[in-house]
């Protein structure tokens, strides 16, 4: 299963999971919508971690601006497709596994294509039309959606289980008012480890999941908070897409 060489890589987290914990990681083929700033630590961390597939999708090429934040880019990117650019990255960071590079604006039409043999969905983007798309095909798919937002010093996660927690449109029912929001790289350090580890504990079957919590991260007082979600019957999204218990 595992090479003399992967042995080695993995050697303090199979001190965790164990070579079946570490099998089940590298089986594991994940969604991850957006290529930026929650992407860059999400992607990065998993990468390391060794899940076996990693399909990356967005449709932006890489900016000055970008690169406060964007750590799968780098000056030498600048101009190429982000997705381009972390296929390149991951890939260095890791040979051991298969990276897919999206180019891609999800859209209403294409989702259900994009996330094709995915086990998993990160949503790692910064806006909500496009994370309603990820909560429905989430709920289509029967498989696991793994939410993060950042602004400025706070950050929010949530682990989202068809068939067992509220969804997405449960917890937000309507799409907040478009902006440009303050965006710091090391928030989204933060959450995007979060978002990583949700999924390698959910890959592994470890752990307890952020399931029907909101985590929510003040990085100005470095504090953390849970609200307890639930589900809303009247739901658009989940009452007819996915059966609760």
């Amino acid at each position: 299963m595992f090479s003399e060489k992967e042995l080695e890589r993995y050697d303090r987290q199979i001190r965790i999971f164990g070579k079946r914990g570490q099998s089940l990681i590298k089986r594991g083929t994940a969604f991850i919508a957006g290529a930026g700033g929650l992407g860059s630590a999400v992607s990065m961390y998993l990468a390391a971690a060794g899940v076996g597939r990693l399909m990356i999708a967005d449709a932006d090429f890489v900016e000055i601006s970008n690169l406060n934040r964007q750590i799968l880019h780098n000056n030498s990117s600048l101009g190429l497709s982000k997705v381009r650019s972390a296929e390149k990255t991951l890939q260095d960071l890791n040979p051991e596994i298969k990276v897919e590079a999206i180019q891609e604006l999800i859209s209403e039409e294409n989702v259900m294509e994009l996330t094709k043999g995915a086990v998993l969905i990160v949503d790692a983007l910064d806006n909500f039309s496009a994370r309603y798309l990820l909560n429905k095909v989430a709920l289509k798919r029967n498989v696991p959606l793994f939410h993060g937002a950042i602004s400025g010093f706070d950050g929010q996660a949530t682990t989202i289980i068809p068939g067992k927690t509220a969804c997405l449109r449960c917890v937000f029912p309507r799409t907040p008012p478009k902006k440009t929001s303050p965006a710091l790289g090391a928030t989204c350090g933060v959450i995007g480890s979060i978002q990583a580890l949700e999924v390698l504990k959910y890959l592994c079957g470890e752990g307890e999941l952020l399931e029907n919590r909101l985590l929510i991260w003040d990085g100005i007082r470095s504090e953390t908070d849970e609200i307890a979600i639930e589900r809303n019957p009247e739901c658009s999204d989940c009452r007819s897409l996915a059966k609760f218990k």
